[in-house]
């Protein structure tokens, strides 16, 4: 039987996991494929470095060269993560007529689109399942289960590191900071985990997730981009009694004839699938106009789920190498499509306030509300230990427009202070 030559990028915690389950399930990738598949070289910064897993058999190297210049190896990795020196290896790589895997979501959100025309052109495959959601096969499931359905959104907890925190501070009354000190001891977050914790994460894989959707194009600065870092216990302790629960969702949907996407703290229901979804797992929702809502969950990271979407694009490779078809993009859908001006985007919003505990203040409020034609749906007010109230509310729909009416409106008043505001998702 023959056999692919297989060369990786980086031998971190997905490196080491690809490494693993292509010896450990060689069997089956034979049976499916009709070829052997075999780790040739990796590429690591450290040749001497201390390794977790067994390199015996394979040439370890920091000369990239050793890569593109053997002609044997016809499917290269990419799992060294970040945007550079990334982008330029894997035009090196694509244009040396390798075909290219990765799990770059940074990189893929960022220069996508230059990149697929890079391996068009030298008709190779560039595919990256693991951009997303770490073990859910999420992209090519939009590929090939929703090619002939229209999709209306896609929702979802795409980052395990918010949502363990989140999760925590929920279910063990932990502030924001203690629960971020525990993501870190257990290698959930980064020692600077902003990327993370500021939604910018989230926000690469929703515009990925936009591009299978949609077809549309999006950039970071098309959408508003917002982390968890201020959310306070008070408030997850609030939204709890309300029959809530805080998750930092990616939102892309398309309302009229444009697009809407975001990345924000958003208030779910106790009843709802997502609100179910804890720790360091993720979960997307897709709803089509003819299939309605589906919901894919799974561990958003670590490295044998990543790793497990990595081998799927080295077997689709595979097949695609077998049967001559490599040089198609992984995502064929184009569609021109706007953004969503801010007055058509309408969501309950959960407002949380400190307040001067001295009568007319809930006047004050009640007018400004009524100024810009919006209501409340529910409304809650606890003493602080200082001079000063917590005001919690609830309003009725309202638009992006009113919304920020509003938070201009209030900053103009010495004794309110808004906390917070964050979407409410009714279904």
């Amino acid at each position: 039987m023959e056999t692919i030559k297989i060369g990786l990028v980086g031998l971190g915690t997905v490196g080491s996991g690809v490494l693993q389950m292509v010896t450990q399930n060689q069997a089956k990738i034979s049976n499916i494929t009709g070829r052997k598949l075999s780790v040739k070289t990796i590429v690591v910064h450290d040749v001497d470095k201390p390794r977790q897993v067994n390199t015996d058999n394979v040439l370890l190297t920091d000369d990239l060269n050793q890569i593109i210049n053997d002609p044997e190896i016809k499917i290269v990795v990419e799992v060294m993560g970040g945007i550079h020196p990334a982008k330029e290896v894997i035009t090196a790589l694509l244009n040396a007529k390798k075909h290219v895997v990765t799990a770059n979501k940074d990189l893929i959100a960022s220069f996508g689109d230059e990149l697929a025309k890079i391996a068009h052109d030298n008709h190779c495959d560039l595919v990256y399942e693991a951009s997303v959601a770490g073990g859910i096969p999420i992209l090519r499931t939009i590929v090939n289960s929703f090619a002939a359905d229209q999709i209306l959104e896609v929702k979802g907890i795409v980052n395990g590191t918010t949502n363990y925190i989140l999760t925590q501070m929920q279910q063990q009354n932990w502030s924001y900071e203690q629960a971020l000190k525990k993501a870190q001891e257990l290698g959930f977050a980064e020692s600077d985990p902003t990327n993370d914790v500021a939604g910018i994460d989230a926000a690469y894989k929703m515009i990925i997730l936009s591009q299978f959707s949609f077809g549309t194009h999006l950039s970071i600065d098309d959408m508003k981009v917002e982390g968890i870092q201020n959310i306070q216990l008070a408030d997850v302790e609030q939204v709890d009694s309300f029959g809530y629960t805080i998750k930092l969702l990616g939102i892309s949907k398309r309302i009229n004839d444009g697009i809407f996407a975001e990345v924000a703290p958003v208030l779910v229901a106790k009843d709802h699938p997502l609100a179910t979804i804890n720790n360091e797992n993720n979960a997307v929702m897709v709803t089509g106009s003819a299939v309605g809502e589906t919901l894919f969950y799974g561990p958003g990271a670590g490295g044998l789920p990543t790793a497990n979407s990595v081998l799927s694009d080295i077997v689709s490779v595979t097949k695609n190498i077998v049967l001559g078809t490599t040089g198609n993009s992984f995502n064929n859908y184009q569609h021109e499509t706007s953004l969503v001006v801010a007055k058509d985007i309408n969501y309950p919003y959960y407002l949380s306030l400190d307040m001067l505990d001295v009568p007319g203040q809930m006047l004050k409020l009640t007018q400004l509300m009524t100024k810009i034609g919006a209501s409340f749906s529910q409304i809650v007010q606890t003493k602080n230990d200082t001079d000063s109230a917590r005001v919690v509310i609830i309003t009725h729909e309202m638009s992006k427009v009113q919304l920020a009416q509003l938070i201009n409106e209030i900053g103009h008043i010495e004794s309110i202070n808004l906390v917070a505001a964050y979407k409410v998702l009714t279904n």
